[in-house]
C-alpha cells in the first residue's frame, strides 16, 4: 500500500496491484458451452509442471498461464475477443468502481475473542472464565445447532470488498492503483471485476 495525492489535493490509501498482460486462453459460446465467456490466464508456468491434457487446451493461446479464470461477457465484446489476445491494465480507467475478490490471510486456529469479538469474561469476584466461550446452548434440545460461533480455523476465505475505486492506472508498468485495502497477503492473486 502507498497513498497518492488527488487532483482536489485529498490525500488517499491506495493498494498497488500488479497488473501484467493475462492471454485469452479460451472464448465460450452460447452455441457451443450455452453461455459467453472468456478464459483469461496470468502468470506463468514451468513447462513441466502442466500436463498433457492442459498443455493440449492451451496450444491455441501461445501461453502457459499458472492461473486460469473465467469471466461472463456480454454478445457485443464476445465478438472482438480473440484467443491469444491479451487483456492488460488499460481496460480500467481513473474513477471505475470495481469489486476485489481474492483469499484473506490464514490465521490459524483462533478462539472466540479473536475470530468473532466475543467480550472476555470478568476477572475478579472468583471469575474463572477469562477467555472461554461460556455457554453455548441450553438444556433443551440437547444438541449444537449448526453454526454456533466458536473457536475455529480463521481466516484463508475467499473474501469480496465492494465498490472500491480505481485511483491510478498505469499501463507502461502494468499496475492499477485501488483507493483502499484489498484482501491476501502480499503476492496473493486477486481478481478485479466491474462492480455492479
Amino acid at each position: 500500500m502507498t497513498s497518492v495525492i488527488g487532483d482536489n489535493g485529498e490525500l488517499r490509501a491506495v493498494t498497488l496491484l500488479s497488473a501484467n498482460p493475462n492471454v485469452i486462453t479460451q472464448v465460450k459460446n452460447d452455441e457451443d458451452d450455452g453461455y459467453q465467456a472468456v478464459q483469461l490466464g496470468a502468470e506463468e508456468a514451468k513447462k513441466e509442471k502442466i500436463g498433457k491434457a492442459m498443455g493440449g487446451h492451451l496450444k491455441p493461446s501461445g501461453a502457459l498461464p499458472k492461473v486460469l479464470r473465467e469471466f461472463r461477457i456480454s454478445g457485443d465484446l464476445a465478438e472482438s475477443i480473440k484467443v491469444g489476445g491479451t487483456v492488460s491494465a488499460d481496460i480500467f480507467e481513473v474513477g471505475d468502481s470495481v469489486d476485489v475478490t481474492g483469499t484473506s490471510k490464514g490465521k490459524g486456529f483462533a478462539g472466540t475473542i479473536k475470530r468473532h469479538n466475543f467480550q472476555r469474561g470478568r476477572k475478579t469476584h472468583g471469575g474463572r472464565s477469562y477467555r472461554r466461550p461460556g455457554s453455548i446452548g441450553s438444556m433443551y434440545p440437547q444438541h449444537i445447532f449448526k453454526g454456533k460461533k466458536m473457536a475455529g480455523h480463521m481466516g484463508h476465505k475467499q473474501v469480496t470488498t465492494r465498490q472500491l475505486r480505481v485511483a491510478l492506472v498505469d499501463k507502461d508498468q502494468s499496475v492499477i492503483g485501488v483507493a483502499g485495502a484489498v484482501p491476501g497477503p502480499r503476492k496473493g492473486i486477486v481478481l478485479l471485476k466491474e462492480a455492479k
